[in-house]
């Protein structure tokens, strides 16, 4: 039983930075998943804005803040790996 939740959401300038972003990170959704917490990830593209949206449960405060952790640092790395690629193409 999952009683307490969190909801992340991420803005982007366009819908294909979000949707690298989402791709790199739910790679990893059936890795971290376990008893104690679960996490969705879904992009949403509406009327020019993209979003994504990582909603995690877990059955108690410490495995929250523990999968909150991880979803926030696997996003940054993401991040910033899209800005190291987008530089290096552009600089081609």
């Amino acid at each position: 039983m999952f009683s307490h939740d969190a909801t992340l959401e991420f803005e982007y300038e366009t819908p294909s930075r979000a949707r690298l972003v989402a791709e790199s990170v739910s790679r990893e959704i059936g890795e971290i998943d376990d008893a104690r917490s679960q996490t969705t990830i879904e992009t949403a593209d509406e009327s020019g804005e993209s979003t994504v949206r990582i909603e995690i449960v877990a059955a108690d405060v410490i495995a929250l803040r523990a999968a909150l952790n991880t979803w926030f640092t696997l996003v940054d790395v993401a991040e910033r790996t899209a800005d190291i690629g987008e530089a290096a193409f552009e600089a081609n």
